[in-house]
């Protein structure tokens, strides 16, 4: 019998993402369920960490390069991903608190 990790990253970046959507309305307690959904569903301690700020990275660079291609100055494009980082910061310690419990209970 061989012991296999079931899930990835991509899976449980899908479930905090959803969950986080659909528990919108609990401003502490959704994304904290969300967490340990999409920590276990990432399967292990290291990828539901990667799961939780991935997305954030990604978004707040995103968000960087269009504002600025958008309005054509770069410091308009560094202000809008300075506040989406902030608001993304403000999620991401429920959930990476709750990623850590899901990864440790896989």
């Amino acid at each position: 019998m061989e012991n296999k990790k079931k899930g990835s990253i991509i899976l449980g970046i899908f479930w905090m993402f959803l969950i986080s959507i659909l528990l919108f309305w609990l401003p502490g307690i959704g994304p904290f369920i969300a967490g340990i959904v999409g920590g276990k569903k990432s399967g292990g301690l290291l990828n539901a960490i990667i799961a939780v700020f991935l997305p954030a990275i990604a978004l707040g660079i995103f968000l960087f390069l269009f504002a600025s291609l958008l309005t054509g100055a770069p410091v308009i494009g560094f202000v809008a991903g300075a506040g989406t980082f902030v608001l993304i910061i403000s999620n991401v310690g429920p959930l990476l608190i709750g990623a850590i419990i899901g990864g440790i209970l896989d």
